[in-house]
Formats: C-alpha cells, sequence, structure tokens
C-alpha cells in the first residue's frame, strides 16, 4: 500500500494512457538510455512510450499506482523506461459481471481505501463515473485519454489542475 495516507493516488493505465495505439513506434536511438532501448527491443510496444511521461508524473504531487492488466511486468519493464521507481501495483479481484461498469471500478474504489484518486485510462465511461461517485466517499478524477494518442500536454493540465484544487 501506498506510503502515506494524506496523498492523492494516481492509477495508471498502461495501454493507451502510456503506450498509445496510433502513436509510430519511435527509434532506438530516440530513447534517451541504452536500458530504455534494450527493453524497448524486446517488446516493439514499448518503443511506443514517451519516457518523458516519467518526469511528469512524477512531478504531480499524488502517489503513482499502476492500475493495468500489466501487473508486476510494469515495474519490470515500463517503469525503467520511464525513469520510476518501482511503484505499487492493484492486485485485481476475479472480474464481476458489472454491466456497463468497467471491471477494474470497485477494485479501484476499494483499493483507494477512502483516499482521493485520479484514474487514467482508456476505458473509462460515465457509468463508472457515476458509481464512483455514488460509492467513494472522496473526490476522484475519472480521466479518460485517447488511446490513439495516449498522454498529452492537455491531460496533464487537467490531472494537475485537479490535484491543485484538493
Amino acid at each position: 500500500m501506498p506510503a502515506s495516507a494524506d496523498r492523492p493516488l494516481l492509477f495508471l493505465d498502461v495501454d493507451g494512457p502510456l503506450i498509445p495505439f496510433g502513436a509510430p513506434q519511435l527509434r532506438i536511438h530516440e530513447h534517451p538510455d541504452n536500458r530504455s532501448a534494450s527493453q524497448a527491443g524486446s517488446n516493439p510496444l514499448l518503443a511506443r512510450i514517451d519516457p518523458l511521461n516519467g518526469t511528469r508524473l512524477s512531478a504531480l504531487p499524488c502517489d503513482l499506482v499502476w492500475a493495468t492488466t500489466w501487473m508486476a511486468d510494469a515495474n519490470e519493464l515500463i517503469a525503467p523506461i520511464l525513469g520510476l521507481p518501482e511503484l505499487p501495483v492493484v492486485d485485481w479481484p476475479d472480474p464481476e459481471e458489472d454491466g456497463p461498469l468497467h471491471w477494474k471500478t470497485r477494485g479501484l474504489v476499494q483499493w483507494a481505501a477512502g483516499r482521493p484518486f485520479v484514474w487514467v485510462d482508456d476505458e473509462i465511461s460515465d457509468a463508472d463515473r457515476l458509481w464512483v461517485s455514488a460509492h467513494h466517499g472522496r473526490k476522484a478524477l475519472l480521466h479518460r485519454v485517447d488511446p490513439r494518442r495516449g498522454l498529452t500536454d492537455a491531460d496533464f493540465t487537467v490531472i494537475a489542475d485537479w490535484l491543485a484544487q484538493l
């Protein structure tokens, strides 16, 4: 669990927000360090990660948490490319049939344990927003990222502004 119960959480999905589906692959030499380049060679999708997003994520006043099906692989493969330390990982319960509700929604609210949070994902819907609003006792920002572009300047502005208002 995160170290500070006072800081908000940022639940971070990988596919879509960090690995955009519409982005061209970066050439290996565009990576800022050799470690990133060698890891990108092991999985071509990793070359779509913008390493500068790690600096931007680290600068946000919140505790980062992996909320992805990459699970522990996010720490092994993605965190080094972004220059992030090992982060907590949400351990997903068995998926429930929730109709229009995303299968992650209930687990994230449970993991947050009453802390305010941002959830960055490309599959968030209005149903998720309504459910979180009704079942989470604190503020939450469910921010949907365009999976074709991944995290953009506009996304970081929305997240930073929301966190600043807490």
